[in-house]
């Protein structure tokens, strides 16, 4: 399956993104690794040294500047020979293997961009104090190989839907880990999704705890949301039947999400929704949703299919750290 990215994100700088503060995490998360002596550093000294990052399984690359970011706090300076967001694809490296013909070191080759990797494993090398390079390695492969897993599941679902033609989004969720939700929104736009809002505070959704906590009237909920988050802030409602869907519509909510609805019953009120408020209105499905089922639920009526699954049903890439000398 070829690499997949959103329109204009082919050789996009995805670092241009972050906040500052993402180089914050990184400290804490090395302050958390480390938070007293490190006896293993003064065993091996602070020799000048170089250590090849390799990657061990095929998919899609995100995390280069949380890596980059670790490394560069620890006074370690980082070479990249592949870009983010490309396909790391280990084929022809498996088949060399077995001849005995490619070398531990080798990297492979790679077009100019290079956006499609291909071949044995090096895809960067890290120099710098010997002490300093094994104090980053176990914090920066958990988070590269973390976030290559989020990415290439993503690029999983956004083939998917280039396949079947569809132009809706692939979202996130909420459902991330604390303490690392910006690097997992980040690897699912790499992988050619969006991550859907980013806090409470981004955007407005009334699922269906707030109506309950409201006596069901959905009306009501709409409006007093609408009284204090103003014009620019939109309004999302959680809805288990097209009932509920319509009335949320009709109290002005922007987006409407259909939740756990099976795919006929989805793409049915998702029709009538539109037609009904042809002008403006954002229809979501959300629910139970994953690779095999994803496009049953594919429609010209449905904007946004969102997926829990992206942050926390993935599984990791792996990569290795070696130092050579």
């Amino acid at each position: 399956m070829d690499n997949f990215l959103p329109s204009g994100a082919a050789g996009s700088d995805f670092s241009l993104l972050l906040p500052r503060h993402y180089r914050e995490d990184v400290v804490r998360f090395l302050q958390q690794d480390m938070p007293s002596f490190d006896v293993g550093a003064f065993v091996v000294g602070s020799t000048p040294v170089k250590a090849n990052l390799l990657a061990k399984t095929p998919g899609i690359l995100a995390g280069m500047p949380f890596f980059n970011a670790v490394f560069e706090e620890l006074g370690c300076e980082v070479q990249w020979f592949v870009t983010e967001g490309c396909r790391l694809d280990l084929s022809s490296a498996a088949e060399a293997d077995a001849r005995g013909s490619v070398p531990p070191e080798d990297t492979g080759d790679f077009d100019a961009t290079p956006s499609h990797f291909r071949g044995r494993k090096k895809i960067a090398e890290v120099t710098g104090p010997v002490c300093r390079v094994l104090q980053g390695e176990r914090t920066a492969l958990n988070i590269i190989s973390r976030c290559s897993g989020i990415a290439t599941q993503t690029n999983h679902l956004a083939a998917i839907k280039q396949e079947h033609g569809w132009h809706g989004e692939i979202a996130a969720t909420r459902k991330v880990t604390p303490g690392f939700r910006l690097f997992e929104k980040y690897a699912v736009i790499v992988g050619g999704g969006v991550p859907h809002r980013m806090t409470l505070s981004d955007m407005t959704m009334l699922k269906d705890n707030h109506c309950w906590a409201c006596g069901g009237d959905i009306q009501a909920m709409v409006r007093k949301a609408r009284s204090v988050c103003g014009f620019s802030n939109k309004i999302e409602v959680e809805c288990q039947s097209l009932a509920e869907a319509l009335e949320a519509a009709g109290a002005g909510a922007e987006v409407v999400m259909l939740d756990n609805f099976p795919a006929p019953e989805a793409k049915a009120a998702a029709a009538k929704l539109k037609e009904q408020f042809p002008h403006g209105l954002t229809v979501e499905i959300s629910g139970g949703l994953n690779e095999e089922t994803a496009s049953e639920y594919f429609s010209e009526h449905v904007d946004v299919l969102s997926f829990g699954g992206l942050t926390h049903g993935y599984d990791v890439l792996d990569f290795s750290l070696k130092v050579v000398g």
